[in-house]
């Protein structure tokens, strides 16, 4: 169960779109509502508070059981995203979230009443931030702002494959297998075009004769999954495939520097 909850939104200014205002220099921007989200476990209640208050104890010392539960979170907020999205046809809608986007992440029990206020009985507050996990700070280290600044000057241009993957990456995460499975096919075809030649490595070399050799496999799975009759060893083989994309793509950005 999701509760979403809007605070310190300003009211609403109503279907007619207001003239400009003048305003001041200096004058401080409006203040932004806060969105609180609330991923309720109720398909498995806690026999009373004693029981809630250990189970609360004994997740918040092992990091893994924190990390998983914060997963299980922003995935179902996630997945309210994508079909808010898709049901208002909006395709300028919000991307998927990390845990790292909000302000406060809390983890805590509490009667019926109070979560769907968003309120607990107890709970701790989790640092998605301080302590990420080996996978998310491998992403991190993935995002050299000096790439952003030389696309945004025009020095630079982004490969089709690289959104086109990444997207395939985002819908498998999220459990949306057939969008992964007809992704894939496009972004590995745009892939071995656009990346034949990108380096001189033999591990390049390697990696797009493998990629290759997997073209017909990946456009069996992409028509499998038009059909809805995908198996869990296309699923395997896909998200493999698609590691041997990312690999290639890391590869270029670390021997290009």
């Amino acid at each position: 169960m999701l509760v979403v909850q809007t605070m310190g939104a300003p009211p609403s200014a109503g279907r007619r779109r207001r003239r400009p205002r003048r305003t001041g220099a200096e004058e401080a921007p409006s203040p932004l509502p806060l969105t609180r989200v609330t991923a309720i476990r109720a398909f498995a209640p806690f026999a009373g508070q004693p029981e809630a208050a250990r189970w609360l104890d004994e997740a918040c010392e092992a990091e893994d059981t924190v990390e998983v539960l914060v997963g299980d979170g922003i995935a179902l907020l996630n997945r309210a995203l994508h079909a808010q999205a898709v049901a208002g046809a909006d395709p300028r809608a919000q991307a998927e979230l990390a845990p790292e986007r909000a302000a406060t992440v809390r983890i805590g029990y509490g009667s019926g009443e109070e979560i769907a206020s968003g309120r607990f009985t107890d709970a701790r507050e989790v640092d998605v931030a301080g302590g990420a996990s080996r996978r998310r700070r491998r992403e991190q280290e993935l995002r050299p702002q000096e790439r952003v600044a030389a696309v945004l000057r025009g020095r630079e241009q982004l490969d089709a494959c690289e959104t086109l993957l990444l997207r395939a990456r985002a819908d498998l995460d999220a459990g949306r297998n057939r969008e992964a499975a007809l992704q894939l096919r496009v972004g590995l075809e745009a892939l071995l075009v656009e990346l034949e030649d990108a380096v001189s490595d033999p591990g390049h070399l390697e990696d797009m004769r493998a990629l290759a050799e997997q073209r017909r496999a990946v456009g069996e799975t992409a028509n499998a999954a038009l059909q809805g009759k995908l198996t869990d060893e296309q699923l395997e083989a896909a998200a493999d495939t698609l590691a041997i994309c990312e690999r290639v793509l890391r590869r270029r950005r670390v021997l290009r520097g």
